[in-house]
């Protein structure tokens, strides 16, 4: 990563968002803040700095008799983060919400509320969720395969090396910070994977073993965490990075592009958690063909999610690759899973599917 706001420097951004809107009442003037505007609509794409940037957009939350509560609540979240990162502490975002039950009319009454504001105090102060003290609900990924990351005791601090080959059954699951780790690999690639399912089919039968490789769930949209493991191997170890994902748009545009693009959602910090180098190897439509792969037909919402792809998102539309195989699957009326490559056989997806995969880049998609 780029070099890390240290707790100083955030504290002092915090504070003179504070002081920005104290000298403000003073002058007798509204007080106002600004934070990027955190949609597709303000992101580009650059295929040379290989994610979502943003263009500029900006909207303003002002003091108004309208707007009181969702200002304080804003102070206040600010005011959390502030004990937080003084005292080197953390909260999840549940826990945050929780909190706010404590500050009377300005307390939150679902979360989604209490995210929304957490998501603009990151984007005013131009930093991740992590360096303002707060943290996901989700786990960050499981690992498998060829991979020893070296962590640290929290009581002593002393080096511990964890074999990710040797959790027999389990896995290794990412931490909610990966920035202290160093990682140790023979590996030639590392295989990122939508589901927990077909993640746990290759784990069992040590499928890396056989690949020489590294198994990564992604389990959905990944997060933050896993992201960023991702993007530290990939740079610092000089892994290739392979995605297998079911065959339908909500695996290509919100579970593959987030990972290898960005969000408009976090634009200031795709630069971060994004994986450019990464490759979209399958499910893709031409292998529910090639494949002869079960299928469900689409709904009304998939295709709409495909029509809003082609139209509004900078990826798709920079890579006429993606246009043209979303355009394909339209025409086909059908979406697959990973699974359905069971059809052929339990084991066909390792014996066939990715061997053939593999040795073929030109039927990936970028």
């Amino acid at each position: 990563m780029a070099k890390k706001s240290s707790s100083q420097e955030v504290l002092k951004g915090i504070l003179d968002v504070a002081d920005g809107i104290y000298k403000s009442i003073l002058k007798k003037k509204q007080p106002e803040v600004q934070s990027p505007l955190r949609a597709l609509a303000n992101v580009k794409y650059d295929p040379k700095a290989g994610y979502f940037e943003l263009l500029g957009k900006m909207k303003a939350r002002t003091l108004t008799a309208s707007s009181v509560k969702t200002f304080a609540q804003m102070l206040r979240m600010l005011s959390l983060s502030k004990d937080l990162v003084g005292t080197n502490d953390i909260a999840t975002k549940r826990e945050a919400y929780y909190v706010s039950k404590n500050w009377g009319e300005a307390r939150f009454n679902e979360q989604p509320e209490s995210d929304s504001v957490m998501d603009d105090i990151e984007a005013m102060l131009m930093v991740n969720r992590e360096q303002i003290g707060f943290i996901p609900e989700e786990k960050g990924g499981e690992i498998a395969g060829k991979l020893i990351v070296i962590d640290e005791d929290q009581d002593t601090g002393k080096e511990i090396r964890i074999d990710c080959t040797k959790f027999g059954s389990g896995a290794y699951s990412v931490p909610s910070t990966v920035e202290h780790l160093k990682f140790e690999t023979d590996a030639k690639f590392i295989l990122a994977i939508e589901t927990a399912g077909m993640f746990q089919r290759l784990a069992k039968h040590n499928y890396w073993k056989k690949a020489n490789c590294i198994l990564i769930s992604l389990g959905g949209v990944p997060s933050r965490a896993c992201r960023r493991f991702i993007r530290r191997l990939s740079d610092e170890i000089k892994l290739p990075v392979y995605v297998f994902c079911d065959g339908d748009f909500y695996a290509y545009a919100s579970i593959y592009r987030t990972l290898k693009v960005g969000s408009g959602n976090a634009a200031h910090i795709n630069k971060y958690f994004c994986v450019p180098h990464a490759k979209y190897l399958g499910v893709t439509p031409q292998d529910i063909i090639d494949y002869k792969l079960p299928t469900h037909p689409l709904k009304d919402v998939d295709i709409k999610k495909a029509k809003d792809v082609i139209k509004n998102d900078p990826f798709v539309k920079h890579y006429k690759e993606w246009e043209k195989a979303i355009n394909l699957q339209l025409s086909m009326k059908v979406r697959s899973e990973q699974q359905a490559l069971a059809a052929w056989g339990l084991n066909y997806v390792m014996d066939t599917y990715l061997p053939e995969k593999l040795k073929n880049s030109k039927t990936w998609l970028p």
